[in-house]
């Protein structure tokens, strides 16, 4: 019998692709259009799949410059994404897409040293661009993440441009290796680099909820959830799951709100009660100017231009 203690099992479903390992349990969905579960060690850590993001919630300085004007577009480009091609690799081959009934030529038996799911989304903007978005999973369970956003001439200066995780519970908190504090392109010369703890998601006690709480040039980020309680100690096991950069860094915020409740939210008693994880990993971030809030805008070295490509990759693993 072939020994597969170094392989992955992989299950051809009807609309889904599962890929197995030792501890852990993806599942990617032609349907969703891209991770539809991340069960790890008996936790799943996925409520949504994880989908291009492009939006943050526009600051006080951001409408006296008239930003969110120029560039809404990316709001309803956040919102609503068309998944237009779906691709599997298998140890490096592309093959078919294994939706029924093509998946009836495969058997329980299927193993591979790698496995790479790959999904191109097309924008809603005018004109509509593409992101593609790449996940690899090797057999010890390390999943990597490559993003390249495609840019189009006609296309206005996004917010940002990353990826959005939403965690089926509320975190007790991350720790992440970084700069200190809140930091942004053009608000990070204060920040010190080290290894930070962050309890809860603190969001910030503005009189109009709106940005807060990003992390730049972070190297990894960890989050923590408590799982089932362990009788013999009488407390809650934590655990945690960790991104880490590939190339260069990323920027990142975890909070308890997607950027859309951020920006329908005109007090703070308006927001929806916690419960969810909401964590962006981010290539591109857009600064936050504050040089004055009645027409000045982002210097220009802090911008996201939407005509030109954003690349970036991070790899998703247990802390």
């Amino acid at each position: 019998m072939e020994n597969t203690a170094d392989k992955l099992q992989i299950i051809y479903g009807d609309a889904t692709l599962g890929v197995k390992g030792k501890d852990f349990r993806y599942i990617f969905s032609y349907a969703t259009g891209g991770l539809e579960s991340l069960h790890v060690k008996g936790k799943e850590w996925l409520y949504r799949t994880p989908k291009p993001t492009f939006w943050r919630a526009v600051t006080d300085n951001d409408r006296g410059n008239g930003f969110p004007l120029r560039s809404g577009m990316w709001l309803s480009a956040d919102m609503f994404i068309h998944t237009v091609k779906r691709l599997v690799r298998i140890d490096g081959k592309e093959i078919p897409l294994p939706i029924a009934p093509e998946n009836n030529q495969y058997g329980q038996d299927c193993y591979a040293h790698e496995v790479t799911v790959t999904f191109v989304y097309e924008t809603i903007t005018v004109p509509s661009t593409f992101v593609t978005v790449a996940y690899r999973v090797d057999p010890q369970g390390k999943l990597q993440c490559d993003v390249h956003y495609q840019g189009r001439p006609g296309l206005p200066e996004l917010p940002v441009f990353g990826m959005r995780f939403i965690m089926p519970t509320a975190a007790e908190g991350y720790r992440y290796k970084g700069l200190s504090g809140e930091t942004y392109p053009d608000r990070r010369s204060g920040g010190m680099e080290g290894v930070y703890e962050v309890k809860g998601m603190p969001v910030a006690p503005y009189l109009v909820p709106q940005e807060c709480g990003m992390h730049v040039e972070t190297e990894w980020v960890e989050i923590y959830r408590r799982t089932e309680l362990d009788n013999r100690k009488k407390e809650w096991k934590r655990t945690g799951l960790r991104i880490c950069m590939v190339d260069m860094p990323f920027a990142f915020s975890c909070l308890p709100y997607t950027a859309e409740e951020l920006e329908n939210a005109t007090h703070h008693e308006e927001l929806p009660p916690v419960r969810r994880t909401v964590l962006s990993v981010l290539g591109a971030v857009r600064g936050v100017g504050g040089i004055d809030s009645w027409g000045a805008d982002v210097e220009p070295a802090y911008r996201i231009s939407g005509e030109q490509d954003i690349r970036y990759s991070f790899i998703v693993e247990t802390c």
